[in-house]
C-alpha cells in the first residue's frame, strides 16, 4: 500500500506538517488522524468479518447441494 518509509521520510513529513499546521494544531490532527485510521481498521475487520460468514454459508449449501445430487445420480431407475 505505501511504500517503505525511512526514518529521514518520516522526519521530513513531520517537519511539513508541523510547519503547515503549527505546533498547537498538530497533536489534535494526530488524534483525529488515529480516530479515523481506528475507525476504518474497525468498519474493514467488521466487513471481512461478514464476507467469511456468508463464504461459510455457501459453502455449506454447495455440500448439501452435492449429496442431494449424489443421491439422485446413484438412485436406480425404475
Amino acid at each position: 500500500m505505501f511504500p517503505n518509509l525511512g526514518m529521514s521520510e518520516l522526519v521530513l513529513i513531520l517537519v511539513i506538517a508541523l510547519v503547515v499546521f503549527g505546533p498547537r494544531k498538530l497533536p489534535e490532527v494526530g488524534k483525529s488522524l488515529g480516530k479515523t485510521i481506528n475507525e476504518f481498521r474497525r468498519a474493514s475487520a467488521a466487513s471481512f468479518g461478514e464476507v467469511a460468514e456468508v463464504t461459510k454459508d455457501i459453502k455449506d449449501i454447495k455440500e448439501e447441494v452435492q449429496q442431494v445430487a449424489k443421491v439422485v445420480v446413484d438412485k436406480p431407475v425404475k
